[in-house]
């Protein structure tokens, strides 16, 4: 019988689970950046052709570092997010089991990433925001572009010209997205983990059931929350009306406008590259978070 691994204290737990979200969101920012482009580029009423396609006009146009535009706000956006998600996960899940005598199981874990997703999203968004302002600003007309030097500029901008409520512009469907993948990401992963250990005979641990388990949940809660990534990135990115009105003024007042105006299916306009940013995330984050921590607990 193995030793229990060794308990890491809070500071290594969101520290690791930030570091490893960062490091994950590094190798997946440019399907990211894909996603944002083709979604809001089927707002203004282009044809938006497949992601390979896409990708390469997107590059013969703008080069490839177009790829990497917002990576700082992407960086900014998972030192908040994925610490505070994964750490505050670990937090409620262990609170939770301790006030039921020390019982982890799938209601648990449920409730505490329904929870810990919603918190998290609502301490990133302004990070969020920034991240979709600066993916897509290339794509407007010169003379109605922002034209951010970086995140930090995005950030004094939009506070400045935009108002600090900017900031939280589609938090209602990026909070809700999050609270979905806690509950469809964190159950359905440890749930194929346990699925695949037993029925394909690989260890449960391992490298390559990680990978499986987390793309095979990528792919289920990435399709659910789409239409959500949709409107989050329209509420994100929009400017008001001469008349001060917002065009998307609420998710479901999105929601309904995209699926009568360009019909159901522009709601996952650029899912290709969105499941490839969910699932190489996800996979990328766990592996890396695992190794961070067995990193730490050795020498430590």
């Amino acid at each position: 019988m193995t030793d229990a691994p060794k308990p890491l204290s809070k500071f290594a737990t969101f520290g690791t689970a930030g570091m490893g979200g960062v490091m994950g969101w590094w190798i997946v920012h440019p399907f990211n950046t894909l996603a944002v482009r083709m979604s809001l580029a089927s707002a203004s009423g282009e044809k938006v052709p497949g992601m390979l396609p896409f990708t390469q006009q997107l590059v013969k146009k703008e080069g490839v570092g177009s790829l990497y535009k917002g990576i700082g706000a992407g960086t900014l956006r998972q030192i908040f997010y994925a610490s505070s998600r994964f750490g505050l996960f670990e937090v409620f899940r262990d609170k939770i089991a301790e006030k039921r005598g020390g019982e982890v199981d799938f209601i648990t874990r449920l409730v505490a990433g329904s929870v810990s997703g919603g918190c998290a999203a609502l301490i990133s968004c302004p990070a969020e925001v920034s991240l979709v302002r600066m993916s897509n600003d290339s794509a407007l007309p010169i003379n109605e572009r922002r034209n951010y030097k970086n995140v930090f500029d995005a950030f004094v901008r939009t506070a400045k010209e935009d108002g600090p409520l900017a900031f939280w512009r589609g938090s209602t469907p990026f909070c809700t997205r999050c609270v979905i993948v806690g509950c469809f990401q964190v159950a359905t992963y440890d749930q194929f983990k346990q699925f695949f250990s037993k029925n394909l005979n690989i260890e449960k641990n391992g490298v390559g059931n990680i990978a499986l388990s987390a793309n095979v949940a990528s792919l289920i809660y990435s399709f659910i929350t789409m239409p959500l990534e949709t409107a989050k990135n329209r509420m994100a990115f929009q400017k008001a009306l001469p008349s001060g009105e917002l065009p998307y003024p609420s998710t479901m007042a999105t929601l309904r406008s995209v699926a009568a105006k360009e019909g159901v299916r522009c709601l996952w306009n650029g899912y290709l590259p969105y499941f490839g940013r969910c699932g190489g995330h996800t996979v990328s984050m766990f592996i890396f978070v695992e190794q961070l921590r067995a990193l730490y607990r050795k020498n430590i």
